[in-house]
């Protein structure tokens, strides 16, 4: 019984530290979605949309990164150019945004190609 413990201990000590690396959660307040080039945090207010980019929950260093966002609100579609402002991305408009509104954004960071994020607000 002692040997069955220890080995469910060590395996939770194992394991813990992972699941740590493992931080997609908002640091923002907005809403993340997991892609193969990082984590993106989608922050939107109805004249900017903010993007930050992350690895395991520490921001990436981005030297490039461009793309765009479309925002679906019911029957309107609002798209808008993504620039790199500092450590982040940033697309300004005049976007309807409420709960339930899906942005489609699609990025291109450090040069490496386009990967496509699909958020829910909520």
């Amino acid at each position: 019984m002692k040997t069955l413990a220890a080995a469910v201990l060590f395996a939770c000590a194992v394991t813990l530290p992972a699941a740590a690396a493992e931080d997609h959660t908002p640091k923002h307040g907005g809403v993340v979605v997991e892609t193969k080039a990082g984590d993106l945090e989608l922050v939107a207010k109805p004249e900017l949309i903010v993007i930050h980019v992350s690895d395991h929950g520490k921001p990436m260093k981005l030297s490039s990164a461009s793309g765009k966002v479309t925002v679906f609100s019911g029957n309107d579609k609002t798209e808008a150019p993504l620039a790199l402002v500092g450590d982040k991305l940033e697309a300004k408009g005049s976007f309807k945004l409420g709960a339930g509104t899906k942005v489609l954004a699609e990025v291109s960071l450090n040069g490496k190609p386009a990967v496509a994020a699909r958020f829910t607000l909520k």
